[in-house]
């Protein structure tokens, strides 16, 4: 059995959320269909430590791909800090009513799809349809990870069925502009998707920073800041040696110069989306 630190902070004042995290140890079991397998441990411990050096009171766990659906580590972390962490869970499309009480329970408010190199499912089958009603049911979100390129194809599905949609790490857009992106800056008007300013360096690899920047622009002047979000990607799997956990937080600095707009995307957008003990708010479905 893995060790998970617990913590109690009740009433911790929100600082600033990190929505976009990973937690694991080595030694879990991983997933048949992997992209690649940690060879450290990115402990729970370690993650809250990083928090409270920056300032930042609390944050959103998401289920790591190589980890398949397991989502146990990730629960152990949730309820060891119930009152500082979210998470959002990876399951199968076939996964029962008790597997989804059981997440949300633990404190998972979302699920995602990460379909990074992998084929496009064929959601028009029944039990597509199905998953996507449970979760529409929960009032949960879908959180995609998938190349620019097929976001109008998943990115739509998500919305057709009824759910929010949080787009990971700037919707991922390719070297050139495609459909996707011009997808993404349209979706912006129905009101109902999100996008994480996370991860620049899975994007625009040894690049200079005026391409987060003006990426972060393009999509402040089209969400508007009550519909985007910041995540650390800790701890930078397959990206350790780009990026830390500092320079990420100071990264959006110079990706929202505008104090106000960038308290809005740290603070009130996430405490809103995610539910944290900010007044209790709960969202329109």
């Amino acid at each position: 059995m893995h060790s998970i630190a617990a913590t109690a902070e009740p009433g911790l004042a929100v600082s600033g959320i990190d929505t976009h995290a990973h937690v694991f140890v080595r030694g879990l079991p991983l997933a048949a269909q992997r992209r690649h397998a940690p060879d450290y441990d990115a402990s729970l411990d370690s993650y809250l430590a990083l928090l409270d050096t920056h300032g930042i009171s609390h944050g959103v766990l998401v289920q790591p791909s190589f980890l398949g659906t397991d989502n146990s580590f990730m629960l152990a972390a949730l309820r060891a800090c119930p009152t500082r962490l979210r998470g959002v869970a990876v399951t199968a499309p076939d996964a029962g009513e008790g597997e989804l009480l059981a997440l949300r329970e633990a404190g998972v408010c979302g699920v995602r799809l990460n379909l990074l190199g992998l084929p496009m499912p064929d959601f028009g089958q029944p039990v597509w349809r199905s998953w996507f009603a449970r979760v529409r049911a929960l009032g949960w979100h879908v959180e995609l990870h998938v190349e620019s390129r097929y976001l109008p194809f998943a990115g739509q599905a998500v919305l057709d069925a009824g759910c929010r949609l949080v787009v990971d790490h700037f919707g991922r857009p390719g070297a050139v502009p495609d459909v996707g992106r011009a997808w993404l800056l349209d979706a912006a008007g129905g009101g109902r998707t999100w996008v994480k300013l996370s991860a620049a360096y899975r994007n625009w690899p040894g690049a200079s920073s005026s391409q987060a920047t003006d990426a972060a622009g393009l999509l402040l002047e089209r969400f508007g800041a009550q519909r985007l979000m910041w995540g650390s990607d800790w701890p930078h799997t397959e990206h350790r040696d780009a990026a830390s956990y500092g320079n990420t937080k100071a990264a959006l600095t110079e990706w929202v110069p505008d104090p106000s707009a960038r308290h809005r995307i740290l603070v009130e957008t996430p405490a809103d989306f995610y539910d944290f003990e900010t007044g209790d708010k709960h969202h329109d479905q």
